[in-house]
């Protein structure tokens, strides 16, 4: 077990005692806003570090009652007895704070806009790509998150060869960034009449909003068109020409909006999605530069491996990364057991870090 470094505990503690006070002095709304989710969020770890601090100070007290040779036997004994019990306490409490001091992705509270693409499989690969989405947007509401569609690519027998969404709500990103890879799925398609299984795919990529990361964004790079809107949404796509297509000329990327009625709310849209897009280029460039440091790691975003594989025929869901089988496909698309797998990612990947933070 790693020692716990006593100095950032009381760094802890003394936030929490300024935040406290500050909540109490009459802030403006915004601030006051801040500082409540922030005592909120410390308020476990606060409760963590005083009971680990107090099971701490009652086994020194038993172990110099133990070593005072006036004790008696029977008071020995008793003391000698009740150790283990607080070792075990002390210890959990130990990985629990341990826990909430490995440094968090500073995107981790952040929404995120959700990417999903048909890859291999024709047909069937856009019906997945269908099927992931409204997995996604099950699990986002069970989250109580929020679910924005910005744009959509439809395949030509259902299901979607493009759709890109904005999921907000509260530790969106943290949750969601271990979804980014190639998702593969092995069922008899509809149109299959001798029955045979077909392997198809959909990549999925999350990326954190950054409307409020500083991206310079050069009008002058920029080449705005504006169209009609396609698909479905109403008679009102085929009469105004709202929908809003920015090509960022340096880097090549383009993001197209189409989901509102207003020209102007699809500007904004596309221009907020354009620099998240921007951002995670600088992001991806960064990890490659560290790849040799993080390779393995859970949720790194590769989007060239295969991380999932949905097997109709036997009932199952496979994450290749951490070797983890589940039979509850049904439960699985319809976004209520979504939460074991990954769940266990943030487990693993908690594990990962943890293990840095004791080689360091």
């Amino acid at each position: 077990m790693i020692a716990l470094p006593q100095h950032r505990l009381d760094a802890l503690l003394n936030r929490h005692a300024m935040v406290e006070s500050e909540l109490g002095s009459g802030l403006a709304p915004d601030a006051y806003v801040k500082l409540s989710r922030e005592f909120s969020e410390l308020g476990p770890v606060i409760e963590a570090i005083k009971a680990y601090r107090l099971v701490t100070a009652e086994m020194d007290d038993l172990d110099a009652l133990i070593a005072d040779a006036s004790t008696d036997a029977e008071m020995r004994k008793l003391a000698e007895s009740e150790k283990p019990a607080l070792q075990t306490r002390k210890e959990k409490l130990e990985q629990q704070i341990q826990l909430a001091l490995i440094p968090k992705d500073a995107m981790d509270d952040h929404d995120a806009i959700l990417e999903i693409r048909a890859g291999t499989g024709g047909d069937e690969a856009a019906l997945f790509a269908g099927d992931l989405f409204r997995m996604y947007e099950r699990y986002a509401a069970k989250q109580g998150w929020k679910t924005e569609v910005l744009s959509i690519s439809e395949g030509t027998k259902g299901g979607f060869k493009e759709i890109v969404a904005e999921v907000h709500g509260r530790g969106v990103f943290a949750k969601l960034k271990f979804e980014s890879g190639v998702h593969r799925v092995q069922r008899v398609p509809d149109t299959e009449s001798s029955g045979r299984i077909h392997t198809s795919a959909a990549t999925v990529a999350v990326l954190p909003e950054v409307e409020d990361v500083d991206i310079d964004i050069n009008e002058a790079d920029l080449k705005i068109d504006t169209m009609r809107a396609q698909g479905a949404g109403g008679q009102h796509v085929n009469k105004t020409e709202s929908a809003i297509r920015i090509t960022h000329l340096p880097s090549g990327i383009v993001v197209f909006v189409q989901e509102e009625r207003s020209q102007h709310k699809n500007k904004a849209k596309a221009l907020a999605y354009l620099r998240t897009k921007l951002y995670d280029q600088q992001r991806s460039k960064l990890d490659a530069e560290r790849a040799a440091d993080r390779r393995g790691q859970i949720g790194s975003g590769d989007r060239s491996e295969r991380i999932r594989t949905y097997n109709f025929p036997q009932g199952r869901v496979t994450d290749h990364r951490i070797n983890l089988t589940l039979y509850k496909l049904p439960q699985v698309m319809e976004g209520e057991a979504l939460n074991e797998l990954i769940d266990a990612l943030v487990t693993e990947h908690q594990a990962e870090l943890l293990a840095a933070e004791g080689a360091t």
